[in-house]
């Protein structure tokens, strides 16, 4: 009969705590995917959203689901300050062009021209006129009580319901 190999005293100890639950059986290191974030995740995070990307945007770009986006926002704080500062920047550019598209603008451009010398180019200034839709948007959205589709309405007085019989034999 084959002799079964002994235990040193720390080993035997080792599988008792296994076995009561004490300890688990892998090391903590080892126990689930490692990590996929990357320090450097924050600065192209950040290029992204000055482009517009939503958290969607950036769970596709890297990979992983947007839910771990969101525990990178929480977990990795250059992550969230990066995120958090882009799409404020990127918003901000959006209302400025909102409201210049509301109130209309000037731009210099130019013209070109197939003259008798060639080419000709012809500096201009164009105007683009206030655009409705938006400045309603910026209205409704900046000025809700005066500008927003549902208003409220306040009732006063009772209602009186009568029933007769004739009502019970419906």
């Amino acid at each position: 009969m084959p002799k079964k190999p002994g235990y040193s005293p720390e080993k035997v100890k080792d599988i008792a705590d296994r076995a009561e639950g004490l300890k688990p059986d892998k090391p903590q290191a080892e126990i689930g995917r490692p990590p996929k974030y990357k320090d450097a995740f924050a600065e192209q995070a950040a290029k992204l959203c000055l482009l517009g990307a939503t958290n969607a945007d950036l769970a596709d770009f890297f990979g992983v689901a947007i839910r771990t986006i969101e525990r990178w926002t929480v977990e990795h704080e250059p992550f969230c300050r990066a995120v958090k500062e882009a799409k404020e920047t990127a918003d901000a550019k959006v209302e400025r062009s909102l409201y210049q598209r509301a109130v209309g603008y000037t731009f210099d451009s130019e013209k070109v021209f197939n003259g008798r010398e060639g080419v000709v180019r012809a500096p201009i200034r164009e105007h683009v006129p206030p655009d409705v839709t938006a400045q309603i948007f910026w209205l409704k959205n900046r000025r809700k009580e005066d500008w927003r589709d549902k208003h409220d309405h306040e009732h006063s007085g009772g209602v009186a319901v009568v029933l007769s019989r004739d009502d019970a034999d419906l």
